[in-house]
């Protein structure tokens, strides 16, 4: 099973991004499956955490990696991380590990420590970037 959803993770993204046209306001693109608009950028004009994610995935699916990064690294960054994923399950399952018992290892406080540091630091970026701070 851990093997199936490590495969399925990065292949729903690059089609859900393939199917879906980049908003180039940089986010927005999460309205295109049905969802309001950021109710934080609506109204005080400030990203929530996750704004520009389904953008940059979007961006990244189209081939665009380094407008990808500009839009919201977290975005990129997501994508890899089901990319590399999916290689650690297979590689790990064609070595005959217990995926389950793997992923054990990764539920660290260090590990989820280092998550959550880069997700703010992304979202930091992404506050800038939409004020114009960073030129």
């Amino acid at each position: 099973m851990v093997l199936v959803l490590c495969l399925l993770a990065p292949l729903g993204l690059l089609v859900l991004g393939r199917a879906l046209r980049p908003d180039p306001r940089g986010f927005g693109t999460h309205q295109q499956l049905g969802f309001g608009p950021c109710w934080p950028m609506a109204h005080w004009n400030l990203p929530c955490p996750g704004c520009g994610v389904t953008t940059a995935v979007a961006l990244a699916a189209h081939g665009e990696a380094l407008a990808s990064l500009h839009t919201q690294p977290l975005g990129l960054a997501l994508l890899l991380a089901t990319l590399v994923g999916a290689t650690w399950a297979l590689v790990g399952h064609a070595r005959g590990r217990d995926l389950g018992r793997e992923l054990v290892r990764f539920h660290r406080a260090p590990v989820w420590l280092a998550l959550a540091s880069f997700a703010l630091l992304t979202w930091l970026y992404k506050i800038a970037l939409v004020r114009g701070w960073l030129g």
